[in-house]
């Protein structure tokens, strides 16, 4: 069975010169055209869809052409994309919600809560059989969701200050009432009546609002993977889709196999999981899943490569993710890198380097020497220089 794949990535916004985040995803969209992007809540922030596809290095060339021409478009205006779960210079406002009136309703009835979702995620979508199948192997694959949660980790920065966390997009998302770890269920039957039931409820107003770690897809016959930040580099999401491709085929093989999908019924070690990895990322302890006790990041990550070596080898994607990981575990999360670049030389200075990456720029290693800036400058308000949010052409550089 091939498990074809695909990626929704969420980018934020942002004014160019200032790197402050900007409610302009409106003109932004208007000059993509309609073409695989879309407006989010705020008006801060655009979706891309990708294609749909076999291989991973497919993937990565959708994934990495899609934010080439996003940056295109938004140099072009002044403004520049970021791919992460926060940016750390933001200002909260009932005022910047998309004009959608599913977007209004939601805005009135969650107020605060609505106001604070400057945030951003990266969704992968992997193919299942039928819908009782993707509902039966959430079970199976939900332990499994919080490493996967640490690699992405790109939000240790909110409203200008040092969060502590490595995903402070985690604790954010995690306000929303249905936010957090899937249950387990039967068969698509029970999963659907309970959607109705909480819809029925009045607290959500819609199937699209079941915002759990993972879910099957209302208008695909996928699951899909929620937990995960936005990445500002696209090699961490094509990581993450391969390592979720593995978890869905692994999961799929179990239940044709006759393996009981539920659980024990506690889910309270999920979601302590899910909150490890939001403060920790790639630099602190993990929940290992096989033991649910501590344990480095490093050795739970390389045990989960272990263990779904053989579905990733069904799929042809064993080196690449290995490689991958290599390169993810030297680099470390993009908190980390982020936190780097602001005890380096300053705040603009780590969104630079986001913007940078999510351009397709290089990360550099923990020991690595850090790389000379762009030579063109703008200035900040107090006067001193810093490099641009964009590139800007050089004496000798093609523009």
């Amino acid at each position: 069975m091939t498990v074809r794949i695909g990626a929704e990535e969420e980018f934020h916004v942002l004014d160019a010169e200032s790197g402050r985040l900007v409610p302009r995803a409106g003109a932004l969209l208007e000059r993509l055209g309609d073409t695989g992007f879309s407006s989010e809540l705020q008006q801060s922030a655009v979706e891309s869809n990708s294609q749909v596809h076999d291989t991973l290095d497919g993937l990565y060339a959708d994934l990495t052409g899609t934010r080439r021409r996003l940056a295109a478009a938004a140099s072009a205006q002044g403004l520049a994309v970021v791919a992460a779960g926060t940016v750390p210079l933001a200002r909260v406002t009932p005022r910047d919600v998309t004009a959608v009136p599913r977007f209004r309703r939601m805005a009135d009835e969650y107020r605060r809560v609505a106001d604070e979702q400057l945030i951003c995620s990266a969704q992968i979508h992997a193919d299942v059989p039928d819908r009782d199948t993707a509902v039966r192997a959430m079970c199976l694959v939900s332990p499994w969701l919080s490493p996967l949660l640490a690699l992405s980790a790109s939000s240790p920065y909110w409203l200008g200050s040092d969060t502590g966390y490595a995903s402070w997009r985690t604790m954010l998302w995690q306000r929303w009432p249905t936010a957090g770890p899937a249950g387990c269920y039967r068969d698509a039957a029970e999963y659907d009546a309970a959607v109705a039931e909480l819809i029925g409820s009045g607290v959500i107003s819609d199937a699209g609002m079941l915002y759990q770690d993972v879910r099957p897809s209302a208008h695909q016959g996928t699951l899909e993977l929620r937990i995960c930040d936005a990445c500002p580099r696209a090699e961490t999401v094509v990581l993450i889709a391969g390592l979720f491709r593995a978890l869905v085929r692994d999961a799929c093989h179990r239940l044709e196999r006759g393996a009981d999908p539920r659980c024990d019924g506690h889910h309270e070690w999920l979601r302590a999981a899910g909150w490890r990895a939001a403060r920790s990322g790639l630099e602190g302890p993990l929940v290992d899943p096989w033991t649910r006790r501590a344990a480095p990041a490093q050795l739970v990550l390389r045990r989960m490569l272990h263990r779904l070596r053989p579905a990733l080898e069904a799929s042809g994607d064993f080196d690449t993710v290995r490689d991958l990981l290599d390169e993810a575990l030297a680099a470390g999360s993009a908190a980390d890198r982020f936190r780097r670049a602001v005890r380096d030389e300053d705040l603009l200075a780590g969104i630079t380097m986001l913007a940078a990456e999510t351009r397709g720029g290089r990360a550099p290693s923990r020991s690595g020497t850090r790389r000379p800036r762009p030579v063109a400058t703008t200035r900040r308000a107090n006067g001193r220089p810093h490099a641009p949010l964009h590139p800007v052409a050089t004496p000798g550089t093609p523009g």
